[in-house]
């Protein structure tokens, strides 16, 4: 992905540095296991099925360094949320007919508040309804490469466009009814309201992506396969296996690697908002 030297975006909300307490996941007095499940549902991805009280920590007292890594990613988002506001501002006139009004992006690192509850790196980026702000650490993209196995820059930028797709879903009035129906739905339904909900997301990105490539002319060789590969390493099936879990589908909530990296291909190769209907889809 060629963004060195691009503009960025101004809707940035850096909060890194800022003091903050211990947590430690799994702690009582931390951020907790149950906060990580209760703001779940929300994430691009959800690391649930990998978190381990001795290996995941959300740092110590005092303000957190600011690494020379640190920066770099901070500037790497700033570039991608610019491309997704002047993309999506250009799709709302185009195919909505309505003004796109571009959403806030939160950086941070190790923990800090949203609407939401609180937000961590290990939680993974998140868009958040209640403050209609994007909330990300960006060592996520460390855990994507290292852990995940979601390695290159044009996979980081596909979880930065599945976050701006939740907020343009919430824009056009879908997430909000999504998230009604699925409050008075049964367990096992609202799971399966949360699947089509983020395999829209991925879809929607799959438009960025293919939108970006024809305005900016920013796309490198192997862009979308690295995009590709990141939807496929953040399934369920794919992470709870890799967590040493039989995969249970009905306690999916973000939906199979295979489905992920498929709506992404039908955003990508359609560009068209109509085309990421998964509400509709009869198979997804």
């Amino acid at each position: 992905m060629q963004w060195r030297g691009r503009r960025g975006s101004s809707n940035i909300e850096d909060r890194r540095g800022r003091r903050g307490g211990a947590a430690a996941i799994g702690s009582v007095g931390g951020l907790g296991v149950v906060a990580v499940v209760v703001i779940g549902w929300f994430l691009g991805v959800d690391l649930t099925p990998l978190l381990r009280d001795q290996e995941i920590s959300l740092g110590g007292g005092g303000e957190s360094q600011i690494t020379q890594a640190d920066e770099e990613a901070a500037e790497f988002v700033s570039v991608t949320l610019a491309d997704t506001e002047e993309v999506w501002s250009a799709i709302f006139s185009e195919q909505v007919g309505e003004v796109y009004e571009p959403p806030t992006l939160v950086l941070f690192k190790n923990v800090t508040q949203s609407s939401c509850g609180n937000a961590s790196g290990a939680t993974g980026p998140f868009y958040c309804p209640g403050d209609r702000k994007i909330y990300l650490d960006t060592a996520f993209f460390t855990t994507m490469s290292e852990r995940l196995g979601a390695e290159g820059d044009f996979a980081a930028a596909y979880v930065v466009a599945h976050e701006v797709a939740h907020y343009v879903q919430d824009e056009l009035g879908i997430l909000g009814e999504a998230n009604r129906i699925r409050s008075q739905a049964s367990q096992i339904d609202a799971n399966a309201i949360s699947v089509r909900i983020e395999l829209q997301a991925d879809c929607l990105a799959g438009i960025w992506a293919r939108a970006a490539g024809d305005r900016f002319g920013s796309l490198d060789q192997g862009d979308i396969e690295e995009a590709m590969n990141a939807a496929k390493q953040i399934g369920d099936d794919t992470l709870q296996r890799r967590a040493g879990r039989v995969p249970a589908p009905h306690t999916f909530t973000h939906g199979t690697s295979e489905q992920r990296a498929k709506w992404f291909e039908i955003g990508y190769g359609s560009g068209e908002v109509p085309a990421c209907n998964t509400f509709s889809a009869e198979q997804l």
